[in-house]
């Protein structure tokens, strides 16, 4: 009745859609929410911690550092676009989201997401210096070079994801304006469109494939390199302490690419999938990246940690 009373079936171009949360799990929204709630909370206070100690500690002023504080910068923007309005939706039953809030949802999450893609990259290259040409890394990957490449993969994911939008929001949605989802999703919408969607699943396929595909192949590259490199060196302790400079962006890489594979996967080709299945991993795409990566370099990365327990040392000492 909320999807109609908001809903005027002559009209093909609503102003409002009702997200309805997880299809058949209904009932156990307010449990879901919890770890859900838990995790966006971990995930402000990891990052914000993060880009903290970055800022505030010169020696850590370096690319890989500065690249992860602008992945930091987009995880905190993709999840805090999606989960408040998913836990007003969980906790109030609120899920009246206006065509142009959920338009910038598309947009946001999606460019976000493919930045995301494209600091991996840089990371990745990062270490490709590193490791296969250490004498020129600092003159490689100068300031300069460092915000250049930052600069490019945000203008990337900005141009390629801009046209989604207006992709939407002229189609017509004369069969319903009701979201089977947690947040507005591009596919979500294409599903409930009630015209021809083809060019414009081509073109999200072409975008997709662009940046997330071609920046992983590139990713696998490199590491190839990096192996070719490493297997080279003489000494087992010195290929076991190369590899391990690689540990967190490789842990980070697998955390934050296997969901969303499955997640565009499934959404194009995985008919078959229960829709619970695929939102489900389409939240926990949004959510886990973002809460893991700093619990992954503040763990793995020595001088992080140290950074962290000496920040917390003195504010214990303080008060």
């Amino acid at each position: 009745m909320l999807g109609m009373s908001a809903y005027n079936k002559t009209d093909v171009h609503p102003s409002i859609f009702i997200l309805i949360g997880i299809p058949g799990l209904e009932a156990a929204h307010i449990w879901i929410s919890i770890p859900f709630c838990v995790v966006y909370l971990l995930a402000l206070l990891g990052n914000c911690s993060l880009l903290f100690i970055i800022k505030t500690d010169s020696s850590l002023h370096e690319p890989m550092y500065l690249f992860l504080c602008m992945l930091a910068v987009a995880d905190l923007i993709v999840c805090t676009t999606a989960v408040p309005k998913l836990l007003s939706l969980f906790w109030f039953h609120d899920g009246e989201i206006r065509i142009e809030a959920c338009l910038t949802q598309v947009f946001l999450i999606h460019s976000c997401s493919t930045m995301e893609s494209g600091f991996f990259l840089a990371m990745a290259f990062d270490r490709y210096i590193a490791i296969c040409n250490p004498l020129r890394h600092s003159a490689i990957l100068t300031q300069a070079v460092i915000g250049g490449m930052g600069l490019g993969i945000v203008l990337r994911g900005t141009v390629l994801l801009s046209p989604h939008p207006f992709l939407l929001r002229w189609l017509p949605y004369c069969r319903t304006n009701i979201i089977s989802h947690t947040y507005c999703e591009f596919m979500a919408l294409i599903k409930i469109a009630c015209a021809e969607t083809r060019i414009r699943r081509a073109y999200s396929l072409i975008v997709a494939f662009l940046t997330g595909g071609v920046d992983f192949i590139l990713i696998i590259c490199s590491y190839v390199l990096i192996l070719h490199t490493v297997f080279h060196l003489p000494s087992k302790e010195a290929r076991l302490k190369t590899l391990g400079t690689c540990g967190s962006h490789i842990c980070v890489i697998l955390v934050s690419y296997t969901p969303a594979f499955f997640s565009f996967l499934t959404h194009r080709f995985g008919h078959h999938v229960a829709p619970h299945v695929h939102i489900f991993v389409a939240n926990i795409y949004l959510l886990v990246p973002p809460m893991v990566n700093p619990i992954i370099y503040g763990v793995r990365t020595k001088r992080i940690r140290d950074r962290f327990l000496k920040f917390f040392s003195f504010s214990k000492s303080v008060n």
